[in-house]
């Protein structure tokens, strides 16, 4: 069976938040639900202080017609083609103001056809609990928590973390 490609698994999920009334763009992977944007990134892999400045950052990028417009990001699911790094993983599972609105998701093995996905996901995202349905119930994947390396193994010199307001 052949699978789908990020991009093609996000634009079918985009298109089943259409039916319960949340905004979705065409261009840009972002969903609007109760006022808040829900921003999906995809990556292959990201270097750690490229990963640190977007997660500090909380930028959305809203078209509107010909314009476009920067909003903040209520929460975000990076989406993974590949498994993300222990440094990501423990930034966001260490830090409260991080984990509360970031969520990641490591969709290498449903690209692999295996059936898996592995996440970190603490947000209380309404948009982020349907695409988990969504990755159940449509690629009939099963979602397990990633698994946390212990603290000891991650060294804290290699990352500072500026507080997410």
């Amino acid at each position: 069976m052949k699978m789908p490609k990020i991009w093609e698994i996000l634009r079918m999920f985009k298109d089943s938040c259409k039916g319960r009334g949340w905004k979705t763009s065409e261009n840009e992977d972002w969903v609007e639900a109760d006022e808040c944007y829900h921003n999906f990134l995809w990556t292959k892999d990201v270097s750690f202080s490229s990963f640190k400045r977007i997660v500090t950052s909380k930028k959305c990028i809203v078209r509107e017609s010909l314009s476009y417009r920067v909003v903040e990001a209520s929460y975000t699911a990076w989406l993974f083609s590949e498994k993300p790094s222990e440094t990501m993983i423990k930034l966001v599972y260490e830090n409260p103001s991080f984990s509360s609105k970031i969520a990641l998701y490591d969709l290498s093995q449903i690209l692999e056809g295996k059936g898996l996905c592995t996440r970190l996901n603490d947000t209380d995202s309404p948009v982020f609990k349907e695409f988990e349905s969504f990755l159940r119930n449509e690629l009939k994947a099963k979602i397990k928590p990633v698994p946390i390396a212990s603290s000891s193994e991650i060294n804290p010199d290699e990352y500072t973390v500026k507080e997410v307001a």
